[in-house]
């Protein structure tokens, strides 16, 4: 198995409930996680056989983009996105992390993490 990951991604979004959020924004950390086969770019050390990680990046700093209410949402929109670009990867999981959710008490962030698999049969 062969994974590329992509950590700690920060972006500035406007996603929530409260209005509010939609306008003020915060920041989000994303960390996504890709199984794919990547060993014929081990061997011909050649970009048209991997996935390049600047694309992956651009998918989520464009879905990003587009307000929503969940970030269940907004994680679904990326998954779904990577999975339909790149359709070779077997399995993706994305966290991401709204940094200053509107909430009382100190903390770094609250998070969500959804995960799929494309394997055949699950």
């Amino acid at each position: 198995m062969s994974k590329i990951f992509l950590e700690n991604v920060k972006i500035y979004a406007c996603h929530g409930v409260l209005p509010e959020e939609n306008i003020i924004g915060t920041y989000y950390i994303l960390n996504v996680e890709l199984h794919t086969d990547l060993w014929k770019a081990a061997a011909s050390d050649a970009l048209n056989d991997t996935i390049s990680y600047a694309d992956i990046n651009d998918i989520i700093h464009n879905e990003m983009e587009i307000k929503s209410k969940l970030l269940e949402h907004v994680a679904g929109r990326i998954i779904s996105r990577i999975h339909e670009e790149f359709p070779q990867v077997d399995y993706i999981k994305l966290k991401i992390t709204k940094t200053a959710p509107p909430m009382k008490g100190e903390m770094q962030g609250a998070s969500i993490e959804l995960e799929r698999s494309f394997k055949p049969g699950n």
